[in-house]
């Protein structure tokens, strides 16, 4: 069926189709999956459109501040991620805990970062460096994934049973029989002990520690995570215990605050 020259069509399952939304998602997308941006020819090759159908729907993009233009080549904006920070619980969860965050970091000397799930990855929607401006960060965007992160740990493994097997999938979408068998132990000794602390499997010397910020329902909607690296200067650290215990007091007054909407 179509409505004023348009190939709008109507669809059983779907409903109505809108084909000028979905050139434009599909232009977002690809700019967001590229590191140095795309020229027109590229995005329409990429997309199979015509230039004339790519000009127009990046002409009104640059206008609305999603993409920008740098001479021949678009990037995607930081728009997107604005957005999302304003939507409510967003908005709410970052009121909340940067304060918090910051108060930590003082007070144990290690940077700290706040995570969410997100599809099969986590992403960082908030970092706090120490006073001195030293140690492990993370960069606030940066998408990381799940497994064997001990953050990734915290956010699958404290939800109900569905939700926990999802994220399962997605986050291990073809393991091994013996990956799985590991992932699903590292699950069960995070929900016993209510919070991750494991050395790095990537980084030499990098411990994590982990706690979740829970809802009403005890699941997690986010994970706070302190990354920690020893010292070899002498200067005076905070020890794993200490650290683990003011993490843990700092993430249950969150989960309090979170939960209670107070």
């Amino acid at each position: 069926m179509k409505a004023n020259g348009t190939d709008e069509t109507a669809d059983k399952t779907n409903g109505y189709s809108a084909p000028a939304l979905d050139k434009g998602l599909d232009i977002l997308e690809a700019l967001c999956q590229s590191e140095n941006g795309l020229t027109q020819q590229e995005i329409a090759a990429q997309l199979g459109r015509n230039l004339g159908e790519i000009y127009r729907m990046l002409t009104c993009l640059v206008r609305r501040d999603y993409v920008a233009n740098y001479g021949n080549t678009y990037t995607i904006t930081t728009k997107l991620f604005q957005l999302s920070h304003v939507h409510p619980p967003t908005y709410r969860l970052l009121t909340e805990a940067l304060p918090v965050m910051e108060a930590l970091s003082r007070e144990i000397s290690f940077p700290c970062d706040l995570r969410v799930y997100n599809k099969g990855v986590q992403t960082v929607i908030a970092s706090i460096q120490p006073p001195d401006g030293l140690g492990f960060m993370t960069r606030v965007g940066s998408e990381i994934a799940v497994a064997p992160s001990a953050s990734g740990l915290v956010l699958v493994a404290f939800q109900d049973p569905i939700i926990r097997e999802l994220r399962i999938n997605e986050s291990l979408p073809n393991p091994s029989d013996a990956d799985l068998s590991r992932f699903r132990t590292a699950l069960t000794e995070v929900t016993l002990t209510g919070f991750a602390s494991i050395q790095s499997n990537q980084y030499a010397g990098l411990h994590a520690i982990s706690f979740p910020i829970l809802d009403m329902n005890r699941n997690a909607v986010a994970a706070l995570t302190v990354p920690m690296l020893a010292r070899i200067d002498g200067t005076p650290q905070a020890t794993l215990a200490e650290v683990e215990e003011k993490l843990r007091q700092r993430a249950a007054g969150l989960s309090s605050r979170i939960a209670l909407g107070r």
